[in-house]
């Protein structure tokens, strides 16, 4: 069956090169024109093109505005693997094309080597990727960071590189020269390789740029991490995001999505990372599922919160329909709404709480002055031609009213009747 990815991603293979080359990729640049030069390659490649990718010719072509951008279908379009394995080296303006097949940039290429020559031996599918590094920062070069595993090892040279394949990646256990350290929180991958493929380049620096302002104003900072990263695969759905972390089961998950602009951002900080709900129209798919699998799951994502919203629909109806021929029920706040019209009618606006995930709050609706309007809203409704009859809007029934306004003059006309009688009966009396 034909895939419906432009290329493939770069998994360990023994019998292909580190990272494939794409079959028809036209934004492809010549993998062979700068192999080896990590420092030239950016300059001499003009990977973003006359305006450096930051001019509206740039975004047009490549960025959110192409026009092939969300065409395609994108669940599905993520090989099967088991662990992502980060290498944490340099940053995206050095990157060569194919930075782990790179001559001079010998520890991506040295232990991309390694992974390929102990893929036999490795009980789990690994993916290579580079991520940026810096040092003196909380990612130094050399750092590697590994899913679903939520660790880091730090400072890894080239002259370790076969000695840590073999005790963390094909024995699962500890690198002994160095300390595992525990990942918590959240961590953002988005692709900018922007000499790999110019749509990358394009969209993934402004991607990286907006998660961080949003990081950092909603104060997640030592929550959520986000680091540009080299190809991951399927450039056509850039901007391409990985999100790795806890999901509210606990267990560690590694989700892609593609076509993420920068407004769909704080979506997925606030849904996805905040909630733990999957963003189905920008989901690709996840570590440990394989193509088939993720549409399945999104299937029955899609299938059961269909379900889920339909029966709290269905639910709501009944117990309106229950208070209304009750006069009670589930206490709600209401705003009084009530239309005098020959379809006389009542809504309901009830006041629901904020909802307060993580560090963002979503207030859900605006508070109301429910007294003085209700007074308004009802003196109206009286002078028209139809009368709202349901207790919720707190229109008193024709007996409340009688009750209350005919009990006196009624009692008045009994008690002069009674005193007429009593004074005749003395009247009778004294004769």
């Amino acid at each position: 069956m034909a895939s419906n990815r432009d290329d493939s991603l770069s998994f360990i293979n023994p019998s292909s090169s580190p990272i494939p080359v794409s079959d028809g990729d036209g934004f492809l640049v010549d993998r062979n024109s700068q192999i080896g030069s990590a420092s030239g390659s950016f300059q001499n490649e003009g990977l973003l093109g006359s305006d450096g990718g930051s001019g509206s010719n740039s975004d047009i072509d490549f960025g959110f505005l192409r026009p092939e951008f969300r065409q395609s279908s994108l669940v599905g379009t993520v090989q099967i693997y088991d662990r992502h394995v980060f290498l944490c080296y340099k940053n995206p303006k050095v990157w060569p094309p194919h930075i782990e097949a790179a001559e001079f940039d010998r520890l991506p290429r040295l232990l991309s080597a390694a992974l390929m020559a102990r893929k036999g031996d490795m009980k789990k599918q690994t993916l290579l990727t580079i991520c940026e590094g810096h040092d003196g920062t909380e990612t130094s070069n050399g750092d590697v960071l590994i899913f679903p595993d939520m660790i880091r090892y730090r400072r890894l040279t080239h002259f370790d590189v076969d000695t840590f394949v073999e005790e963390v990646l094909v024995k699962d256990s500890e690198w002994l020269p160095g300390t595992p350290e525990t990942l918590t929180g959240s961590y953002i991958f988005v692709c900018s390789h922007g000499s790999r493929d110019r749509r990358c380049g394009v969209c993934g620096p402004a991607l990286v740029t907006r998660f961080k302002e949003e990081i950092d104003s909603h104060g997640l900072q030592g929550q959520v991490s986000v680091s540009p990263c080299s190809h991951i695969g399927g450039h056509k759905y850039a901007g391409n995001v990985n999100i790795f972390g806890p999901n509210i089961d606990g267990q560690v998950t590694g989700h892609w999505y593609g076509y993420v602009t920068p407004d769909d951002v704080p979506i997925l900080l606030e849904q996805h990372i905040g909630r733990g709900e999957i963003i189905d129209r920008l989901w690709r798919g996840q570590m440990g599922l394989s193509e088939e699998d993720q549409k399945k799951s999104q299937e029955l994502r899609l299938h059961l919160n269909g379900e889920t919203t339909m029966e709290k629909s269905r639910k709501e109806s009944v117990q309106t329909n229950e208070m209304d021929r009750s006069g009670n029920g589930t206490h709600v706040e209401v705003v009084g709404c009530c239309q005098g019209n020959e379809n006389s009618s009542c809504c309901q606006n009830p006041v629901l709480p904020e909802k307060i995930i993580g560090n963002f709050v979503a207030n859900e609706v605006e508070k109301v002055a429910v007294e003085k309007n209700n007074n308004k809203q009802i003196s109206r409704i009286n002078k028209g031609k139809g009368a709202c009859t349901r207790k919720v809007c707190e229109i008193p029934t024709w007996l409340e009213s009688w009750e209350r306004e005919d009990t006196y003059a009624s009692l008045a006309v009994v008690g002069a009747a009674v005193s007429v009688a009593i004074a005749y009966s003395y009247y009778k009396q004294l004769r």
